[in-house]
């Protein structure tokens, strides 16, 4: 009788370990762990590249490095935005080079106003947007076809408004400054600290509504720890920025203005995709047009105001690019700026089957193409590995996202 009641107890104690290491596994499998894979993955690209090449972490080359993703990643918003609905844009780059080519033949051969060249080129790529996306919505032919045409359309148009010229070189001091504007050193610490707050009080204030609305709330370490995070990430960018990166007696330091607008237009669409109703429908439209259409939202508006978006933002990222390059050519928007602005926005973690993502995938996707690309530049090495590199990276993220939405529909979470 005795051995029973011993042996009783380690059977119940046996028994909740095993409910517990069962609960703790079901727990695990429904985490979303988002974007730390992206960000593990950019700490080992700078270890490897920072070992074989000392001045991959050198204040002036990461600072070069934000502002060589900053055209890209720009466009790669806006490809964000039309894969959270479930589509796709092949039209970005020779749209971004066909609207920055309107701004130049504007301001240079027209002798047009620089603001309302730089408009011009701006509104090209809107009507660019609502036209291949009324074409998609409204007649239904597959966005694919819609975007591919206008890849080489626009590329077309391009050749035709520089013309015989071929190349327009930019010397305007407000095109040129988009990009090559470097902000005063205080300036930058000021808009750090500004965004540090308010990102802590958007924390807040979502944690009150969830709560409020008797909804699952993170813990409150939890919360300070993000809030810790960003406000490290974003302090120790802008005291890198802020270094002194000339050889000169002239110095050279600042947060860019390339980098400026990238993230801003990346704050302004993640409140807008997070924080209104448009961005809830967007959200409904990619997860399941069927259920959103029977909800009474207007799936055709959502989509055709998505790509003008799209459309829009590719034209923001090709007037970047020319007032990095100080040039826009017969080659602008070409090559492989497409491909890496849909690769970051993959990488980055936005699901190419709609409805999942965040617009600060393309900055983190960008990174990630961008540190290859400059890891690889700096050790010299050829094109060709540099493509494999980023195609497998590209392949790898893809896969993740297939494997984690089946993980979710398997747990009825999709």
């Amino acid at each position: 009788m005795k051995s029973v009641e011993q042996t009783a107890p380690r059977s119940v104690e046996a028994g909740e370990k095993t409910d517990a290491v069962s609960s703790l596994r079901s727990s695990l499998s429904l985490v979303d762990i988002g974007s730390l894979p992206v960000i593990l993955g950019l700490i080992v690209i700078a270890i490897i590249f920072q070992i074989a090449n000392p001045n991959f972490l050198s204040p002036l080359n990461l600072t070069n490095l934000m502002v060589q993703i900053s055209a890209v990643g720009t466009m790669s918003v806006g490809i964000v935005l039309v894969l959270l609905i479930g589509e796709i844009d092949l039209s970005v780059g020779a749209v971004s080079g066909f609207c920055a080519s309107i701004m130049a033949v504007l301001s240079v051969k027209n002798n047009v106003p620089t603001p309302l060249a730089i408009g011009a080129g701006v509104l090209t790529g809107a009507a660019i947007g609502l036209l291949q996306g009324f074409w998609f919505a409204k007649l239904h032919v597959p966005s694919f076809v819609v975007t591919l045409a206008g890849f080489l359309g626009w590329q077309g148009a391009l050749l035709y408004a520089l013309g015989s010229t071929g190349t327009i070189n930019l010397n305007d001091a407000l095109i040129v400054g988009l990009a090559n504007y470097r902000l005063p050193v205080w300036l930058g610490w000021l808009l750090g600290i500004l965004f540090v707050g308010l990102y802590a009080f958007g924390i807040v204030q979502n944690r009150r509504q969830r709560a409020h609305a008797n909804m699952h709330v993170d813990s409150l370490t939890m919360m300070i720890g993000r809030v810790a995070l960003m406000a490290v990430g974003v302090l120790a960018a802008i005291a890198l920025m802020s270094v002194n990166r000339s050889f000169t007696d002239v110095p050279i330091q600042g947060v860019p203005s390339a980098v400026l607008i990238f993230i801003g237009f990346i704050v302004v669409f993640d409140f807008i995709t997070k924080r209104t109703q448009f961005g809830r429908y967007v959200f409904a439209v990619g997860g399941n047009a069927d259920a959103a259409r029977r909800a009474g939202i207007n799936v055709e508006r959502i989509r055709i105001v998505v790509f003008v978006l799209g459309s829009t933002l590719a034209a923001c990222g090709g007037i970047l690019a020319g007032s990095r390059l100080l040039a826009v050519n017969q080659s602008s928007g070409s090559g492989d700026i497409l491909l890496n602005s849909i690769a970051a926005a993959v990488i980055g973690g936005t699901s190419l089957f709609g409805g999942r993502g965040s617009t600060w995938a393309a900055l983190l996707g960008a990174l990630v193409i961008g540190s290859i690309s400059n890891g690889m530049d700096l050790l010299a090495l050829s094109s060709s590995i540099k493509f494999m590199v980023t195609g497998a990276v590209l392949l790898l993220a893809v896969t993740l996202d297939a494997y984690a939405r089946s993980r979710r529909e398997a747990s009825g979470r999709s």
